[in-house]
């Protein structure tokens, strides 16, 4: 590739290469191998979440180096440093859950120290599970750099008994050892097969839908999430992002240019369109956030609410990332909904060409199998629904990919529990009545702290056989892998004073998917006693720390439980400094 002439004196960089007076800093560079022509290139950050915590993150390393080449190869000078992830498989169902949320804004707030700190032009981001992909895109908006982002790609599935599996169905398999339905002979079987290579959980959960969501609202390449963690063909992904990101330099085409309102409405719409994670309703918001854009939880169920559900995948569907991979993928995806006119063709990508150019690019047509065609879809509305009501002020979420129309309204009694602990127990020995509605409260953000997903306990109810014969309702937050009717981000969080807050064993709630509403059968005056009579939020055992600061600062779920005050107050530009 020809060495394209480098004007340093507008990147930040600059700062720690150039004049007689950054000698020091240069002596650095070189006792670390790196040679005149390179000191005097543009640096590229490329921030990976690797760790060995769980196979969604052991590949990053590997693809880091493939990056590296391709910013080289274009004559940039990579930088590799890691960020962390907390991994909500391994944290799922224990106290190490409250780890998950907040860990999102420290891999953001870590980027983009790391960043600052070392004056990079841009940045490649690499992540593998569910918070560290939004956490990583935030940086890149926050920090307003030429940024690309790559997927470390998903697990391939499980063979058990002749059908593929994910971790979905052992997390199942435990309620129907519970139940008596299974060996503890035969879970061990399922959990020793259910994972068999490095990627992030395989159907479209939070990590596969973040993903896809990348391609969509523009910062990944096209296709670039969609080959498992395991293909070599990741490595040509990830080269040729390396180069991407020095073309976007050379452009001076920064994050913001790419995700703009329309993109995260682009964003929006593919989600939807594959039943993906209710966690994308959190997301969003935050990556709007970080750009000073006003994009909240209702702007992001409207989109779901007129957007038709046509890629069948788990957990409310039947296939993988692998087959979605093999079926053409998110371009595929985003032709079908270009079709029926739901995609804004002017949004611009990393590639420097536009959305509806890309599209232009696709030869692939919708399977029928695993991407139906959007004009016979398998449902008119999206697979994720937003709710409101006197029990949800400030919204709420839930998935019904998969679930029938008739399935979609449900009114019983509540059964309260204060914490998702005592919920589990109550289903483990089913101490719970069928068409109850269960309701988890103190498990927003604040009040956690942390936000926790419930997937154990409604993993659990599923293994059970009762996931379509009670309702559960919480101000925390479910697993992408989550299924039944499980409502989640309930606004305000218990913590908050919010109606949740007040709910008694007994009372009668309504879930209408249909409307979109989420109420109980209590009266303006009667919800006001109970306020006045109530005696504030739970206390919590985290009162110093990481998890204690987030509860301080963090706000609102229906605004993407952020930390600080966004793009919308800022007073500089990083890049201009």
């Amino acid at each position: 590739m020809l060495k394209r002439p480098v004007d340093k004196s507008r990147l930040p960089s600059r700062h720690v290469t150039e004049g007689p007076s950054r000698a020091p800093h240069r002596s650095y560079y070189y006792a670390m191998g790196i040679s005149e022509d390179e000191i005097h290139q543009p640096f590229v950050g490329v921030a990976t979440c690797w760790n060995e915590a769980a196979p969604c993150n052991i590949a990053l390393n590997r693809q880091a180096q493939a990056v590296k080449m391709g910013v080289k190869e274009a004559h940039g000078t990579p930088r590799e440093f890691t960020t962390i992830t907390v991994t909500d498989g391994i944290a799922m169902g224990h106290e190490g859950m409250r780890s998950s949320l907040a860990s999102r804004e420290a891999i953001a707030d870590t980027v983009e120290l790391t960043m600052r700190g070392h004056c990079y032009d841009a940045l490649v981001g690499l992540a593998g599970c569910d918070k560290s992909l939004p956490g990583m895109m935030m940086a890149m908006l926050r920090l307003n750099v030429p940024s690309v982002f790559i997927y470390g790609g998903s697990i391939l599935p499980g063979r058990h008994e002749g059908k593929d599996v994910t971790v979905q169905d052992v997390f199942e398999a435990v309620g129907q050892n519970q139940a008596g339905n299974m060996s503890e002979e035969a879970l061990i079987a399922l959990e020793k097969v259910a994972c068999p290579s490095a990627g992030a959980c395989g159907g479209q959960f939070t990590a596969n839908t973040m993903a896809c969501v990348s391609e969509a609202i523009g910062l990944a390449l096209p296709n670039s999430s969609g080959a498992p963690a395991p293909y070599e063909s990741r490595d040509q992904y990830c080269e040729a992002s390396g180069q991407a990101v020095m073309n976007l330099i050379e452009k001076n085409i920064r994050a913001r240019d790419i995700v703009t309102r329309k993109a995260l409405e682009n964003a929006a719409r593919v989600v939807a369109c594959t039943g993906g994670s209710t966690n994308a309703g959190l997301h969003l918001p935050a990556i709007a956030h970080e750009a000073g854009i006003e994009f909240d939880l209702f702007d992001v169920t409207d989109i779901f609410r007129d957007t038709p559900y046509f890629v069948d995948l788990k957990p409310g569907g039947k296939y993988v990332a692998k087959d979605l991979y093999e079926a053409g993928g998110v371009p595929v995806i985003m032709k079908e909904l270009r079709k029926a006119g739901l995609i804004h063709e002017d949004c611009l990508t990393v590639t420097g060409r536009t959305i509806g150019e890309e599209i232009d690019m696709v030869t692939r047509e919708a399977d029928g199998r695993v991407i139906y065609p959007v004009d016979t879809p398998i449902t008119p509305t999206g697979g994720v629904v937003g709710l409101k009501g006197n029990l949800a002020p400030e919204g709420a979420i839930v998935k019904v990919a998969g679930m029938e129309a008739d399935q979609q309204v449900f009114t019983g009694p509540a059964r309260v529990f204060e914490c998702e602990e005592d919920a589990f127990e109550a289903v483990k020995s089913r101490a719970y009545k069928e068409g109850e509605v269960i309701v988890i409260r103190n498990e927003g953000p604040a009040g956690g702290p942390g936000m926790r997903e419930m997937l154990a306990t409604t993993a659990a109810l599923s293994g059970q056989g009762m996931g379509k014969k009670v309702a559960l309702i919480t101000d925390g937050r479910f697993s992408g892998a989550t299924r039944g009717f499980c409502v989640g981000h309930v606004g305000p969080e218990a913590a908050h004073g919010g109606p949740i807050a007040l709910v008694q064993d007994g009372d009668m709630i309504t879930i209408d998917a249909v409307k979109g509403e989420l109420s109980v059968a209590l009266s303006d005056a009667e919800l006001a006693a109970r306020k006045e009579a109530w005696k504030g939020p739970k206390e919590t055992i985290y009162a110093s720390g990481a998890l204690w600061k987030y509860a301080q600062l963090v706000g609102s779920t229906r605004k993407g439980a952020v930390t600080h005050p966004g793009g919308a107050q800022e007073k500089h530009a990083y890049m201009d400094l």
